[in-house]
């Protein structure tokens, strides 16, 4: 019997009495949703193998001629086995999809990211190591932090490669042709192992800058374009905080350190946190040119997973996005309660922008949008910019996302489209139009899980006119979990 079946047997009033709280919600919102055609449970469904390459039908609009290339996402893709599943989201393996775009035409591939912990968990037919937020279970096998990567978060192209990234863990290095693993990348024989943050920032030039977090030090990692190490360097922090992503200008890193601070070390990672709004969120400012040189400012206490790119303004001001939530309980509860067929509402992140002034201020000001997955148009990475892209709109019975928005900072607005309810929006990714220059001239590639159609969506939104819907739509005949992060490599 599976999860539905046991739900649905248990829906009379006579089973109501040894229903648990949780499974009566999830029968609720089964029940509700059903009544809509809604089942948003299959967006964390298990992927049992890989998919081969296989064509999208087009079923809206047409696409533009000039788009072309490979819009990579990582994510999620198995969560459970028959002798134990995983307690976090975000602890299923990495599941590498490619959606290839050429001659108006789509198509969809997805294979596993072949890690030591997979391959653990293979054997045993159960769900063993630990991570973010699953325990270890008898049968173990943890040497380093790389027997615990599940390198499931998000995706870079380097030197010709893929890099699928985590945070606490190296990069695995893969072929974006077929989405072969190549193995795990080290980036010097004496940093074996070392974590590599799942959300690097790019320099104009091509260098990659990243950090990789041990209690209240980080790893300042510099690459250039080509995969080559060009700088690690240690530099202490205010506080053990958790930062899952961190921003930067052209002259600057900016650290976020929010207090959901690391007070132990134990596993599962999340255990190792407690949340702590009286010490206020505090933002380290680094010198790229020279690390030694460094600013603190003081903001309220917030949590976030994302942050936009920063710019400098002539003056001195440092300016940044992120949307922010009041307190870690994504992280902390929905995340295990997705593994249960469960969304509990919670705070919506907002976008705001934070103000770093040079005599040592620091403001945020709330949109008041809902927000995430916060994105720019690369070209304005590291400079002064006027929109956000982001996902937005939301519902009550289910979880993440139902639309796409670029948010206009000149006049205080979103234009936005929203699917409503049945879809599950991923993160958009912004593709400029081939000769064009302006600000968000280009397309938003976002994916959707089509709870409906139960299928995988592809669409492809003009930047500039969000709106007006999407310019066209691909659909898939397999649904795949949603995933978290991407990346658009032009043919």
């Amino acid at each position: 019997m599976n999860r539905r079946q046991l739900l649905q047997s248990l829906s009379g009033v006579a089973a109501s009495a040894i229903l648990t709280p949780e499974l009566a919600q999830a029968a609720a919102q089964m029940k509700q949703g059903a009544a809509a055609g809604i089942n948003w449970q299959i967006a964390f469904g298990d992927v049992e193998a890989d998919l081969p390459r296989g064509p999208m039908k087009l079923v809206h609009g047409r696409a533009p001629a000039d788009l072309a290339g490979s819009l990579y996402r990582n994510g999620p893709g198995k969560f459970h086995r028959p002798g134990g599943s995983v307690d976090h989201w975000f602890d299923g393996d990495g599941l590498m999809r490619a959606f290839r775009v050429s001659d108006g035409a789509a198509t969809l591939e997805a294979r596993f990211i072949d890690t030591p912990k997979r391959r653990v968990e293979t054997a045993a037919n159960a769900v063993v190591q630990p991570g973010f937020g699953t325990a270890a279970k008898a049968g173990a096998q943890v040497r380093n932090a790389d027997d615990t990567n599940p390198a499931n978060i998000s995706v870079m192209s380097m030197g010709g490669e893929l890099w699928a990234l985590w945070e606490a863990g190296s990069p695995v290095a893969m072929d974006p042709k077929d989405l072969s693993t190549k193995g795990m990348k080290t980036l010097r024989d004496d940093l074996v192992h070392m974590p590599f943050l799942a959300h690097p920032r790019r320099d104009p030039g091509g260098d990659v800058w990243s950090l990789g977090l041990s209690g209240a030090q980080a790893i300042v990692w510099r690459v250039s374009v080509d995969g080559a190490l060009k700088g690690a360097d240690m530099v202490p922090l205010p506080m053990a905080s958790y930062v899952h992503d961190f921003t930067a200008t052209k002259r600057h890193l900016i650290l976020i350190l929010q207090p959901w601070v690391q007070d132990r070390m134990v596993m599962p990672y999340s255990d190792s946190f407690t949340w702590r709004p009286e010490l206020g969120t505090k933002v380290l400012v680094l010198d790229k040119a020279d690390l030694t040189k460094r600013r603190i400012y003081e903001l309220p206490s917030f949590f976030a997973f994302h942050f936009g790119s920063a710019w400098e303004e002539t003056d001195g001001t440092l300016r940044f996005d992120g949307c922010f939530t009041p307190d870690a309980r994504f992280a902390t509860t929905n995340g295990k309660a997705f593994m249960k067929g469960v969304y509990e509402p919670e705070p919506t992140p907002i976008l705001n922008l934070v103000t770093l002034r040079p005599d040592g201020r620091a403001t945020l000001e709330a949109t008041g949008v809902a927000a995430e997955f916060p994105r720019v148009d690369g070209r304005r990475s590291g400079d002064t910019r006027r929109f956000t892209i982001h996902a937005t709109a939301t519902s009550p019975n289910t979880p993440l996302f139902h639309g796409v928005a670029a948010y206009d900072w000149k006049v205080g607005k979103s234009d936005a489209y929203d699917f409503g309810a049945a879809h599950l929006v991923e993160e958009a990714v912004f593709v400029a139009r081939p000769g064009g220059s302006e600000e968000l001239d280009g397309w938003l590639l976002a994916p959707s899980v089509n709870t409906k159609a139960k299928a995988t969506e592809l669409h492809v939104f003009d930047a500039r006119r969000v709106a007006a819907g999407p310019l066209c739509t691909w659909r898939s005949d397999h649904v795949l979990p949603v995933s978290l992060h991407g990346v658009f490599v032009k043919a």
